[in-house]
């Protein structure tokens, strides 16, 4: 009697997975896995640009020649329909930085280290150096004079030590905090080891900051946290940067949907990376594959019901500046109510299930994932729906609308103590993972623009509001300026 009972859930089950998905989903799928695993060309375009290109900082010459690449790319797989969406930015990029540290002011010495973006143009400054922790509101809010008009010390993390369930932020939210306590620069311990140093924004805003930021070594950061505890410390900063108004461009592809075309699923990922490296991991393997999965729409002749647009953001780097001006767009000419879902690939690798923003989707998420399953077994059809800030997706889910894309796998060759860093290039990426990304992808993208239903809606403001403070993501958008309702 048991085994019959179990048999009976296993079948009930299987058929709530399955209840959202069409017959001809099945063939649809095979095809897709087929021509992936046959003819992608993620892996071999990504190799060409990183060759021919190297990396793709946004507003600098190689940016605008991978705008070029990716547009080009995109019209040789058929795409007419493809496009530049042009916008303004603060661009910037680093130019000298000495950074000296020792207990006389008088006598520093070098230490190894790197800029981080929109720190001003010119910085010559030496200050007394004070640890600050985390660099977290309550490591300053019981001393709230300790940074004053000093240089606050960081650590990028959570340090080893620290109290239960603390939580982390951004290094740009960090870098406001200090700038709030009246500190007059911050030095960013890395959490990879073997000296590797990291680069990214400091700036909430996507704007120059009015403090120096660099980041040092975590062995070499560590050290000095011990250095601190014993005697008083002085740091020199001198820098040079380059900032200006430039533009660059988003480059987007469409498909036109066969019944519902008036209703967008959209699907990006950033084409630009900083400049240490070629940007392989980030975001080489997400924007890559992205272009890849147009690839196989197109060589397929897939047109699903919704209408499908393939994006490509630059300038994510540098504050989601990109998918801003997108959302922007969206909200001046009203398409932001077209649009259903928003799927974000960063630096997404090898998933074996898949995310999203709205709980709703599950029924919808797991029956596309169960066919993607009894073809690939390696694809385990997890689910999980939550939410966090700091790639493309955010602006499009801070105007209410569901946001999703892969989940389960991981970065491949320990890849991950190489983010923002000058080891992040081709030597990292792994060929079978990108095709797992985009076979899997395009099935989930495919599957919810053709779908009879999506349950997820577009949220109202209130309710954007209220799913944000769900998911305890209210502070990090004050820090940033972003939080736009009043308490």
């Amino acid at each position: 009697m048991r085994k019959l009972i179990l048999l009976v859930t296993s079948i009930l089950i299987g058929t709530l997975v399955f209840a959202q998905a069409k017959p001809e989903w099945n063939s649809i799928f095979k095809k897709i896995n087929e021509e992936v695993q046959a003819n992608s060309k993620a892996y071999s375009s990504l190799k060409t640009a990183t060759e021919t290109i190297g990396h793709r900082l946004t507003g600098s010459a190689n940016g605008k020649k991978a705008e070029e690449f990716v547009f080009n790319l995109l019209k040789s797989y058929g795409y007419a329909d493809v496009r530049y969406q042009p916008f303004e930015v603060e661009s910037w990029s680093r130019g000298s930085l000495s950074v000296k540290i020792g207990t006389d002011a008088a006598h520093l010495e070098s230490i190894k280290s790197v800029s981080l973006a929109h720190s001003p143009v010119k910085v010559n400054i030496t200050e007394e150096l004070i640890d600050m922790g985390n660099g977290l509101e309550e490591d300053y809010a019981n001393n709230p004079d300790k940074a004053k008009g000093k240089i606050a010390l960081v650590y990028l993390g959570v340090l080893p030590g620290s109290k239960p369930g603390t939580g982390t932020l951004h290094r740009s939210e960090k870098t406001a905090i200090a700038i709030k306590y009246g500190a007059k620069g911050i030095v960013v311990i890395n959490t990879a080891t073997g000296g590797i140093l990291l680069t990214g924004t400091a700036s909430v805003t996507g704007k120059l900051i009015p403090i120096p930021a660099v980041c040092i070594g975590k062995e070499d950061g560590l050290k000095l946290k011990e250095q601190l505890a014993a005697a008083k410390h002085y740091v020199s900063i001198n820098m040079t940067n380059n900032s200006g108004i430039i533009k660059a461009r988003n480059i987007i592809a469409t498909i036109k949907g066969k019944s519902q075309p008036q209703e967008k699923v959209v699907v990006g990922g950033h084409l630009d990376s900083w400049d240490l490296a070629t940007g392989a991991i980030d975001n080489g393997i997400g924007s890559f594959s992205v272009i890849d999965i147009a690839r196989t729409f197109k060589a397929l002749k897939l047109q699903p019901e919704r209408t499908v647009e393939f994006i490509l953001f630059m300038g994510e780097e540098e504050g989601l500046l990109g998918s801003k001006a997108y959302v922007n767009y969206a909200v001046k000419d009203k398409s932001i109510d077209q649009l259903r879902y928003m799927f974000n690939y960063d630096m997404t690798n090898n998933p074996n299930g898949y995310s999203t923003t709205a709980e709703e989707s599950k029924e919808l998420f797991q029956s596309i994932g169960a066919i993607a399953q009894s073809i690939d077994s390696g694809f385990k059809n997890t689910f999980r729906a939550g939410a966090g800030l700091h790639s493309d997706h955010q602006p499009f889910m801070l105007y209410g609308v569901p946001t999703g894309g892969g989940a389960g796998g991981g970065l491949p060759n320990n890849a991950g103590p190489c983010y923002h860093a000058d080891c992040d290039d081709f030597k990292l990426v792994d060929e079978q993972g990108m095709k797992n990304t985009v076979r899997y992808a395009s099935m989930l993208l495919y599957g919810v623009a053709d779908a009879k239903e999506i349950k997820a809606k577009h949220f109202t403001d209130e309710e954007t509001k209220n799913f944000l403070l769900k998911n305890k993501l209210k502070e990090p958008l004050q820090i940033a300026g972003e939080w736009r309702w009043k308490d």
